[in-house]
């Protein structure tokens, strides 16, 4: 290839930013100038709020430039750009960025360093090492291989994956050509997580691997991929990455030329945020209102119509190819406790530097919210962190140096989730967004149990008498609700009314002020239920 090869992201992020006018720019300005270029259209690094996010590449290495618009590429080439010469925008050495050096990308490793959709590049960058060593392992090597990484699933119930595997495999050992399907999850409906949809649309290939791998383990044959309905460049990659697989022979009849079969699909989403809990998106998939299902039986023995199913989600799949490669103690080895190798952490909300953080467990959210994320976008204080989606608990400064790993969240009532980080600075209200969290979920229901249909609508109102109250009034409503939301807690059937108390309570407790308590006596009353 001719020219020197720049780089601008394909990425919905980049494109949104207005990354094809910058691509158009540059080709149109540099044919005018008698300068040849090969543009690559990349996935993102990450680094959102520098999107388009420009790279040239040179002898020292590929050198990045951001935001870049349109109107700036004159001013660039004039320059030197293709040099990498020095500019306002000019950030130096892509790899040696301190958002990009300091983190610890294991599943991301690949992602913005070339076309997504190139079977060269990704077989370039160690792509397919993992399929073709589990290609020569039995299904109980491999599961042994999981199991032992400590992998566990990154949607937010953090179940291990070896063990859900080792479920399916052992499902109808009687009947060895029995049905089993390996799906995975990619309806990412959490404000604030962006980690699935930008694997799919930077590194698919990746995710067709690791669910190659699961079905080799468990002994599958066929695979769904259910996409968000709002990501639609990131189906139209996955379309486009399986139909590219298959015609290379990696899917297919005989998977990598082996004897095993592998055919993967993908689907739309039906636009409901039920539909990421597992059993709806099950009846989503086979053509039925996304409702729960009740448990058991267990997806994990009659999911997918009736038949043993894997479920996990993007970047729980995509973390197995690089175990299989690298083996099970290199992943393992990152993290700390039980919380083995690395979370993708989505920064996003009021904060400077929004993007991707790819770091072991054990960090901190201050350390991420300050160190990465540069603090607030408004430059005002922080004031609550909400950590795992809408359905997070909002997380006050007093435990912002708790290390981010399942059991630390899970011993002060929080979760770490799909690693969502949405940042509050001090002119939110949490008296508005606990209403918020229960209005959400009372608009997203599916209906099917009482605790979260007809909980959350009473949640609503039961926080508007409280702001609105005064004394002995808002002591009795504020009864109520915590009452409500243990009802809640331990009666909805899934995760989205069981969840959903999480950010009610967090913010009752930690900012009783917000709810024209006071401080003292609310902190105590939240404290004495919580125990």
């Amino acid at each position: 290839m001719s020219g020197v090869t720049l780089f601008v992201p394909r990425d919905s992020a980049a494109l949104a930013a207005g990354a094809d006018e910058v691509a158009a720019a540059l080709a149109a300005e540099c044919a005018r100038r008698g300068m040849a270029i090969h543009i690559v259209r990349n996935g993102s690094r990450g680094l959102l709020w520098l999107e388009p996010l420009v790279e040239v590449a040179t002898p020292q290495g590929r050198i990045a430039y951001g935001p870049v618009m349109p109107e700036d590429v004159p001013g660039l080439l004039d320059a030197g750009l293709l040099q990498g010469g020095a500019h306002a925008l000019r950030h130096g050495i892509t790899e040696q960025m301190p958002y990009l050096a300091l983190q610890e990308r294991l599943t991301f490793r690949r992602v913005g360093l070339g076309d997504p959709l190139s079977l060269d590049d990704y077989a370039a960058h160690e792509g397919w090492a993992g399929l073709k060593r589990a290609l020569g392992l039995d299904s109980a090597a491999l599961l042994h291989e999981v199991t032992h990484s400590g992998l566990r699933g990154r949607g937010g119930a953090a179940f291990p994956a070896g063990i859900k595997w080792r479920t399916v495999a052992h499902a109808l050992a009687d009947q060895p050509a029995a049905q089993k399907y390996v799906v995975c999850n990619a309806d990412e409906g959490d404000s604030g997580t962006f980690s699935d949809r930008m694997l799919i649309e930077g590194d698919p290939y990746q995710l067709i691997e690791g669910m190659a791998i699961a079905a080799l383990a468990v002994g599958a044959t066929r695979g769904v991929v259910y996409i968000r309905s709002e990501y639609p460049q990131a189906l139209a990659t996955m379309d486009e990455a399986i139909r590219r697989a298959t015609a290379a022979g990696w899917l297919g009849a005989r998977m990598a030329g082996s004897d095993h079969a592998f055919h993967l699909e993908t689907r739309q989403a039906a636009g409901s945020y039920v539909c990421g809990e597992e059993t709806a998106m099950l009846e989503s998939i086979e053509g039925k209102r996304g409702i729960v299902r009740a448990k058991p039986p267990l997806p994990a023995l009659q999911g997918l119509f009736g038949q043993p199913t894997v479920i996990n989600n993007v970047i729980t799949f995509a973390s197995v190819p690089v175990i299989l490669a690298r083996g099970a103690q290199f992943y393992r080895d990152y993290g700390v406790g039980r919380s083995h190798g690395t979370l993708p952490f989505q920064l996003a909300g009021n904060i400077r530097h929004g993007g991707l953080v790819e770091k072991a467990f054990g960090l901190t959210l201050r350390e991420l919210v300050y160190g990465f994320g540069g603090g607030t976008r408004s430059g005002r204080p922080i004031k609550a962190i909400q950590v795992g989606g809408p359905l997070g608990a909002y997380v006050p400064e007093s435990q912002w140096d708790v290390p981010l790993d399942y059991e630390a969240y899970t011993a002060i009532g929080a979760v770490l989730g799909h690693g969502g980080i949405v940042v509050h600075d001090d002119t939110a209200d949490l008296a508005r967004l606990a209403r918020y969290a229960m209005d959400f979920c009372a608009i997203e229901s599916c209906g099917k149990c009482t605790p979260c249909r007809i909980g959350s609508t009473r949640g609503v109102e039961v926080i508007d008498r409280i702001t609105r109250s005064q004394g002995s009034q808002r002591a009795q409503q504020v009864e109520l609700l915590r009452d409500l939301c243990d009802t809640m807690l331990q009666g909805s059937l899934c995760a989205m009314g069981g969840m959903t108390p999480y950010p009610v309570l967090s913010a009752l407790n930690h900012y009783p002020q917000d709810f024209g308590l006071a401080p003292e006596g609310a902190t105590a009353t939240a404290q004495s239920t919580a125990a």
